[in-house]
């Protein structure tokens, strides 16, 4: 009997594997870095070809590390960053240009024009989306405009469309496989989520030809198999990270709620089969899950969540590792009156304002390093706790627990912070790579490695919580001037 379950959970910034014993122990991962591209002001991009090669390198390495036997792998789950977008060519897998990632605000102008021809309301409705340059729709449009000769080769059935899962699966396969799964096709733009199918009048309003498209599966299925060193391994797990997150979060019932802190943060609930509407700019999509009847659920994004960390380590040179911000951020006693807005693309959930830009406001002379970097740990809790309350606007109810994950979740300071500031207790689960893990229980359930979601679900662990300790005058105080501070972040560029 096979004894693991790999997931490959290829994110913005790095490319991980990592193997899953049948109790959900970790048994070994793997982890490597890749290029981050900035062509342009507000342009990211990421070559497809390094994506690959260090997804496969930390898969390869987990294997020899390990000395597990191939043949002890039951299933390959896949989870990826959402929304960046890559074509291909698909009889030379040549990618045909850099991926263009979520982050990205090139396409600002055709959201615009699709706000201007009145699709906002029908966008809504038909994806659960709101217009915005963060979908894979405009960046697909983009680069059959932009890149010579691309649109012609698509109309005549020679280019591929796929979002990083799709992608991979087809490298993986040997171009067997062009698929993708509901959670990761919920997020083009270009998706009903009702009928579970491309929309024609989107690819219209875009001009995407419907046969560059990929063949939507459930996000448990078999989506093809890996030849590795021999051993066939049928990839049967695929989710966008922030479903697979609230997969492994054991997020199964209606109401229950996940916060992942990785470059962006990314809070949802499960709404059930009810594909909640949100008068607060939160989104609907689909959540991961198994056969044609699927559960929705309501998120909201903060599109720099961790990245503002990383810019205070690469960029503004005030910290040498990620970690050092935890010890900075405690040896103040607060920011100074100093606020930090990190809307270096824009501003996502509740504000969507694709023109906004970062700004730190407050500084006095006797500001000092550590306020800074205390006041950008801050942004973080205050950007999830600005969706954590259109939530609640939207549901009616009051949102007492939140289970979190991520890269951020291990810092005690913002976790204690975040607790404070939405007046909620923060659950840290055994397994921070809930990610990862998310998509090795869709695997593990597909191959019948595990059961069932409960069999999944009993096996889940906490390690531990915060629960809310400042006062409530000195929390509103707080939370006013996070608010006066995003508004002068606001429309800068527009």
């Amino acid at each position: 009997m096979a004894k693991y379950i790999l997931s490959l959970d290829q994110g913005t910034t790095s490319s991980r594997a990592v193997l899953f014993d049948h109790e959900q122990n970790i048994t070994g991962i793997e982890q490597k870095e890749f290029t981050q591209i900035y062509p342009r002001e507000g342009w990211v991009e990421h070559e497809p070809l390094e994506i690959y090669s260090t997804q496969y390198t930390v898969m390869i390495d987990l294997i020899l590390k390990t000395k597990i036997n191939i043949k002890d792998i039951a299933a390959i789950g896949i989870t990826n960053q959402r929304e960046t977008t890559i074509l291909w060519d698909k009889n030379t897998g040549e990618p045909v240009y850099n991926a263009i990632v979520w982050q990205c605000r090139r396409t600002s102008a055709i959201v615009d024009a699709l706000v201007k021809d009145g699709l906002s309301d029908y966008i809504k409705q038909t994806t659960g989306l709101i217009p915005d340059a963060y979908f894979s729709g405009t960046k697909i449009k983009w680069i059959l405009d932009n890149v010579d000769g691309v649109r012609e080769r698509a109309q005549k059935g020679e280019i591929l469309f796929g979002t990083v899962d799709t992608w991979l699966i087809w490298k993986l396969t040997g171009g067997k496989a062009h698929v993708t799964d509901y959670t990761n096709a919920s997020r083009t733009m270009i998706f009903d989520i009702h009928k579970l199918d491309w929309d024609d009048r989107l690819l219209s309003a875009l001009n995407i030809p419907r046969a560059i498209l990929p063949e939507v599966k459930p996000s448990g299925a078999i989506f093809g198999t890996a030849n590795i060193d021999g051993a066939e391994i049928p990839i049967a797990g695929n989710a966008g990270d922030q479903q697979s997150a609230l997969f492994g979060q054991c997020c199964f019932e209606k109401g229950d709620v996940k916060c992942t802190y990785g470059t962006g943060c990314f809070l949802l609930i499960n709404t059930g089969k009810d594909a909640a509407v949100s008068a607060n700019g939160l989104l609907t999509t689909i959540s991961a899950g198994f056969g044609k009847e699927v559960q929705y659920a309501l998120e909201g994004s903060v599109f720099t969540g961790g990245a503002v960390i990383q810019w205070l380590r690469d960029e503004m040179r005030l910290i040498t590792d990620s970690a050092d911000s935890e010890y900075y951020a405690s040896r103040v006693k607060d920011t100074g009156g100093v606020y930090l807005v990190p809307a270096f693309t824009g501003l996502g959930a509740p504000y969507w304002d694709m023109y906004a830009r970062g700004c730190i406001v407050g500084i006095t002379r006797g500001t000092k390093r550590a306020h800074i970097i205390r006041a950008a740990q801050e942004s973080i809790a205050y950007q999830v706790m600005d969706l954590l309350q259109a939530m609640e606007n939207d549901l009616g109810v009051r949102i007492r627990e939140l289970k979190v994950d991520g890269g951020a979740s291990r810092d005690r300071f913002l976790m204690q912070f975040q607790a404070d500031v939405c007046r909620a207790v923060i659950i840290l689960p055994a397994v921070r790579e809930t990610t990862a893990l998310g998509a090795a229980c869709l695997a593990g359930i597909t191959v019948g490695f595990w059961k069932n979601q409960a069999e999944v679900k009993e096996l889940w662990r906490k390690q531990g919580e915060f629960e809310a300790r400042m006062d409530v005058e000195k929390r509103n105080e707080l939370i006013g001037g996070w608010h006066r501070a995003v508004e002068r972040s606001r429309r800068w560029t527009s």
